[in-house]
């Protein structure tokens, strides 16, 4: 595998970034100064760079919006799961009757974000009848780890070990997520909750998930079946994208037409029980794996119709869950995934946010989260490497983060469309931002926050997220 990583770097593929069991591969743009060197080999310290922000008070008509955000701001009691949730009252107005919730992460390993993602889902089922927690994961292994809470067959960590491996999500923190939801269905076997992953299939699409769609065919249609066989092989399986993406372009989207006749052919017989529908879906992910894997990713000009592809991918992939069961939805992913506009649009021309703003209008909310400092976990590498420990310090004078640790709350939130006149304005203006991904260092962003998100979480102090137990 090392050696295909290789060739794929010398192909022009370094711009890539390897988010594994999620999307393989999402565009980092080929930027070349970083925010900071780094000063060790497990932990790096870069102060954001504030050169090109102008003074706070420049924003919002002369004015410090520190007092209008603290307005609006709602103190936040804890970001742990469990006990008391008075404080989250408020964020359950803000929500309304959304039917789509998108819960951003400024970071993508990082205990805080994660843990308050679980409160907020555990807030959500019990007083706002929130069922699925959708996560920035293949469908597959979505799949798999929803088999575990709707049975209890086989072992929490065993599976979430499989589903999340090489992932920033392979962590105790989602390991107690899914163990909560087990819990919670075999408490509530009437009224049971969901998880999802609604990403392209990666980092491998295995032979098992492909059987899942040719079982059905066999079962209820076998006269499709020696077509369908036909039409996945040389697909079937992908044990490793990597590998899989050093076939000619050619034959990657030869691939991709088969699985999307396969997608047409099974889809044409035209049921109505639950397993038709789950097996066009199914059917659907192979389809939109294979498509995506037909990118030309030696050609940056092509990258962005790969991401704004992917971003679909989600946004598809969520709407037709949610109008399937007619349930609530919790989307997580990082910020410019679930915001109505990324971080850089030139590489992301069109966020998941805004495609489940199109389909579903004023019943998607975004939620974006900000911090000050701490750690977290990305690489520093593009391709291949280990997910590692890096820290920030406070945010600089210029940042939104700056101006909005000011705050007199430690860790808080508010619903940008009803605050003050001068916090709004503010958070109208595009600053120096932290959006972290897979890679470090990684230059900061200009980010206006209002064009992103409708209610913003900020968190003083972040940590990396922890290791799973044996």
């Amino acid at each position: 595998m090392a050696r295909e990583h290789k060739r794929i770097s010398r192909l022009g593929l370094p711009v890539t970034a390897v988010i594994a069991a999620g999307a393989f591969l999402i565009p980092v743009a080929a930027q070349a100064a970083p925010v900071a060197a780094q000063t060790g080999l497990v932990t790096a310290r870069a102060t954001p760079v504030a050169a090109q922000a102008a003074p706070v008070g420049e924003a919002g008509g002369g004015q410090d919006p520190v007092h209008a955000l603290e307005q609006a701001a709602q103190p936040l009691r804890s970001t742990e799961p469990g006990g008391n949730r008075v404080d989250l009252r408020a964020l359950g107005s803000m929500i309304g009757d959304a039917k789509v919730v998108g819960l951003g992460e400024a970071t993508h390993g990082s205990h805080e974000f994660f843990t308050m993602k679980e409160r907020v889902f555990r807030h959500l089922v019990k007083e706002k009848g929130f069922t699925t927690f959708a996560l920035e994961l293949g469908w597959p292994a979505g799949v798999q780890i929803d088999d575990y809470l709707q049975t209890g067959k086989g072992d929490a960590r065993k599976i979430a070990k499989e589903a999340l491996a090489g992932t920033p999500w392979d962590r105790e923190e989602f390991v107690h997520l899914i163990e909560w939801m087990r819990d919670h269905n075999r408490r509530h076997p009437g009224r049971t909750v969901h998880f999802i992953g609604n990403d392209i299939a990666a980092p491998k699409l295995g032979d098992d998930f492909f059987g899942r769609v040719t079982d059905y065919v066999r079962r209820d249609h076998p006269e499709s079946l020696p077509r369908v066989t036909e039409l996945y092989t040389g697909l079937r399986p992908i044990d490793d994208v990597f590998a899989y993406l050093g076939k000619p372009l050619a034959e990657r989207q030869k691939l991709a037409a088969n699985a999307q006749e396969a997608l047409k052919l099974i889809n044409g017989q035209k049921g109505t029980d639950d397993e038709f529908e789950l097996a066009v879906q199914n059917a659907r992910s192979i389809s939109q794996t294979a498509t995506f894997l037909a990118f030309d990713f030696t050609d940056k000009a092509a990258l962005p119709a790969a991401q704004r592809y992917r971003d679909q991918v989600m946004a598809d992939n969520t709407v037709w869950w949610q109008r399937r069961t007619g349930e609530k939805v919790l989307v997580s992913a990082q910020n410019s995934h679930v915001g109505y506009v990324a971080s850089d649009p030139a590489l992301y021309p069109k966020t998941q946010g805004s495609y489940l703003r199109d389909a579903l209008g004023g019943k998607y909310l975004p939620i974006g989260f900000t911090f000050d400092r701490g750690s977290f976990l990305s690489k520093d590498t593009a391709i291949g490497g280990d997910w590692k420990k890096f820290t920030v310090d406070a945010a600089g004078p210029g940042t939104n983060e700056h101006t909005l640790d000011r705050v007199r709350h430690r860790d808080y939130y508010l619903d940008i469309r009803r605050a003050p006149a001068a916090a709004r304005a503010w958070l109208n203006v595009a600053r120096p931002t932290r959006n972290i991904g897979t890679q470090y260092p990684y230059p900061l962003d200009d980010v206006a926050i209002a064009r992103s998100f409708d209610v913003l979480i900020h968190l003083h102090d972040i940590r990396e997220a922890r290791m799973p137990k044996p």
